[in-house]
């Protein structure tokens, strides 16, 4: 018998899953609340680790695997963390992290180039203009309904439609999200010719970690597209900076504890906001200054950062979640698509099993089981880390600089703690 399966959210972990088991032969469509795939674009980069690569590459189709490399940026892959000062605290080398098979490594891509990439050759798979606002059962059929009066029959429903999840809402009322009380403010300086001599190498060859003493810190990011293959044919009427994928640049995002910013925070443009980070960092090395200055006030903004909180087990159904839909967490361990994506294999693995076996409720709930403990883990890192970025406990700010000096100055002791970096 086949199993029909509708995906609700047409974001990196639902195309991914939609590749995978139309690959397989797999009965499957996804319902996407964008009139069009350009509706909703993020314009900054993502950092696929080898979670997300071996997903990728498991459940794309060969060619399109071969196009996400193309649209991949170039790094040596080090990672330092810095002092406001600019002063190295550690370097995590590019041979602790780096593979030679590009199904295990890291990568820096595009959101809008990812998108287009997942987006392509799903046609009469991929539906847009689907706004879902619920679903009721009928016996054993899901039957999804839309904001344009339409519905859709399903055996089973993935919702995968982000962290304000409909499907969520309406299957787990009680999984919630809450504030963090920690905002980010974040843009994109381009990263030309002229811009490599003014800014250091420091920041422009690698990602870069600044910790200054207390209370809050600073996230640095290139994405170069040397040789990379990207077009800007989803980018008609939006910021051209801000959402070009085609050039270089250096992504940077401030965070700090919302106590730190003025009130009126939320009413303030790419402007104001550029000026409020540079007065909060008045202090660290001119290198941060240049950075935050020189990015057009189009690619800056804030980011409110809310997290998941861990979901007791539920009865396994024909509905399931996927992604941030079940586990949004914040970003500061830019883990968040990876896992969606390790969600997407995993359940594609399971339901592509299944079709053999019949056993599609076991599946579920063996990917409901497993997703559990290793979604949640990951936010419970990710939150972590994310109150340890912004701490405004000096002491233990100076001993976590002393430990990664100490670190840096015994490379066997680094190379055992970080040869497994691959989650950060």
């Amino acid at each position: 018998m086949t199993t029909r399966i509708a995906i609700i959210g047409g974001g990196t972990g639902g195309l991914c899953l939609a590749h995978g088991l139309r690959k397989a032969g797999i009965d499957v469509s996804v319902y996407e609340r964008s009139r069009t795939r350009t509706e909703r674009l993020q314009g900054y980069r993502v950092h696929i680790n080898p979670h997300g690569s071996a997903a990728l590459h498991e459940c794309l189709p060969s060619g399109l695997w071969e196009r996400f490399l193309a649209t991949t940026g170039t790094t040596n892959g080090a990672f330092t963390f810095l002092t406001e000062r600019l002063n190295e605290l550690m370097v995590i080398d590019s041979e602790l992290t780096w593979s030679p098979d590009p199904a295990s490594s890291h990568h820096s891509v595009s959101r809008i180039s990812l998108h287009q990439v997942l987006s392509d050759g799903l046609d009469g798979v991929l539906r847009h203009d689907k706004e879902f606002v619920g679903y009721r059962r009928e016996g054993e059929v899901v039957v999804c309904e839309f904001a344009d009066g339409s519905t859709a029959e399903a055996d089973l429903v993935i919702g995968a439609d982000g962290a304000n999840s409909r499907v969520r809402k309406q299957f787990l009322p009680e999984a919630a999200r809450v504030d963090t009380g920690i905002i980010a403010i974040a843009g994109k300086h381009p990263l030309t010719e002229e811009a490599r001599k003014r800014l250091p190498a420091r920041l422009t060859d690698g990602p870069a970690m600044v910790m200054p003493r207390t209370g809050a810190g600073l996230f640095s990011a290139p994405h170069e597209l040397s040789g990379a293959v990207s077009v800007n044919d989803e980018t008609a009427g939006c910021d051209p900076v801000l959402f070009d994928n085609t050039s270089s640049y250096v992504m940077w995002a401030f965070a700090a504890d919302n106590r730190r910013y003025p009130d009126d925070l939320s009413t303030r443009d790419g402007e104001a906001l550029r000026s409020l980070v540079l007065d909060l960092i008045d202090g660290w090395d001119p290198a941060f200054k240049e950075l935050v200055a020189g990015s057009p006030a189009g690619t800056v903004s804030r980011l409110p950062i809310l997290t998941s909180k861990p979901v007791a087990p539920w009865p396994t159904s024909n509905i399931t979640l996927l992604g941030d839909a079940i586990h949004s967490m914040t970003p500061f361990r830019g883990i968040g698509a990876n896992t969606a994506l390790r969600d997407a294999q995993l359940l594609c693995r399971n339901l592509v099993a299944a079709q053999r076996t019949g056993a599609v409720r076991a599946a579920v709930a063996d990917y409901e089981q497993r997703m559990r403990d290793y979604g949640f883990a990951a936010v419970r890192d990710s939150e972590r880390s994310a109150r340890q970025f912004v701490s405004e406990n000096r002491a233990g700010r100076t001993m976590a600089r002393g430990m990664f000096r100490f670190f840096q100055a015994v490379p066997p002791l680094k190379r055992k703690v970080f040869s497994d970096h691959g989650d950060s």
